[in-house]
């Protein structure tokens, strides 16, 4: 248990903790919307400091990051607990565990041990993933700002759903993140994630004024944010933020409290990703599909395949110092 770093004291007691979007106001004795951070006497705690339930390496594709050093090792890490609460989640036995079964498990590391293992074995990057890394903001802040003594990169695997002042205190440490857009409708949003939009779009177009690298990920669900309107108006909103940030699309499966829907089809993700390359997307990928020319990365100006991936490995990649060895236009991306 430690002191959180960012919350505001009010009276009789309550603390309004600014870590999230959701800036809950929480009594004593009571927790937030998270489960992982509790008011005990007008201080606020967050529980899971350094109490990690996952610790692997990874590839980079894995989180997924195509155009941040792609082929790279990433040491990952998360503990429980959630600012959302989505009927779809793959991870809910330990992203809702604190709500659900009143429970924080995990084993304590200091982030002198994180960062030693993230060298040991060799890791480009440390990821903060598999949950929200947002519950367990203050423990990847110190993780962070110790990385970069050591010239580890840091990545966020999120849903976007921090606060502008968590986003602000972390920016200098935070090097790339692939932030979740599960949907361009706000009523999704609340319906199945418990959460809102606007946060999530705020969060996108901070990380990208703050000079983070940006890629975003939608999973497809038949039914519920598969429209060919609510997909252009993803494109639409990526592309005019910048059209260099990578899209991808991945396939559902499912799971969790959405056992009643079918699987994507992998017709619908190759239309959805002619949706974004129609409105202007450089780079937009299909995932969960192993195979497809959707796991590929083409040059955007002559249309030449520069990264052949199969799933998370990386098969070959012909990018020169950033360019395409064809024609010599520039590829977004951290090389």
């Amino acid at each position: 248990m430690k002191e959180a770093r960012l919350y505001k004291t009010l009276e009789q007691g309550k603390v309004r903790c600014l870590t999230c979007a959701h800036r809950c106001v929480i009594g004593n004795g009571k927790r937030g919307v998270c489960g992982v951070r509790e008011n005990r006497d007008g201080k606020l705690y967050t529980l899971v400091f350094g109490k990690l339930i996952a610790m692997n390496v990874d590839p980079i594709e894995k989180k997924p990051l195509f155009h941040f050093y792609p082929g790279t090792r990433s040491f990952s890490i998360a503990t429980v607990g959630c600012n959302m609460h989505c009927l779809h989640c793959q991870n809910s036995n330990i992203s809702q565990m604190p709500k659900e079964r009143g429970q924080i498990e995990g084993s304590d590391f200091l982030p002198e041990d994180v960062v030693k293992s993230a060298l040991k074995n060799g890791c480009k990057t440390i990821a903060y993933t598999y949950t929200e890394p947002t519950v367990y903001w203050d423990f990847a802040f110190e993780c962070s700002r110790l990385a970069h003594e050591h010239n580890i990169k840091n990545i966020f695997v999120t849903n976007g759903y921090l606060s502008k002042e968590s986003l602000n205190e972390i920016a200098p440490f935070l090097d790339g993140a692939n932030v979740d857009l599960k949907s361009f409708k706000d009523k999704t949003y609340r319906t199945v994630c418990g959460a809102r939009l606007k946060p999530v779009l705020n969060t996108i177009q901070n990380m990208k004024r703050l000079g983070i690298w940006i890629e975003v990920t939608t999973l497809l669900i038949p039914d519920l944010n598969d429209s060919d309107e609510e997909l252009n108006d993803i494109a639409v909103f990526l592309r005019d933020l910048d059209p260099g940030i990578p899209w991808h699309i991945t396939r559902f499966y499912p799971t969790y409290r959405m056992t009643d829907r079918r699987p994507t089809d992998v017709e619908a993700l190759r239309k959805a990703r002619e949706i974004g390359f129609n409105a202007g997307i450089r780079y937009v990928y299909t995932g969960n599909v192993p195979g497809e020319d959707g796991e590929a990365t083409f040059c955007h100006s002559c249309g030449a395949r520069l990264i052949h991936r199969w799933g998370f490995d990386l098969m070959g990649n012909r990018i020169t110092e950033g360019r395409c060895p064809e024609c010599g236009a520039e590829i977004d991306g951290v090389w």
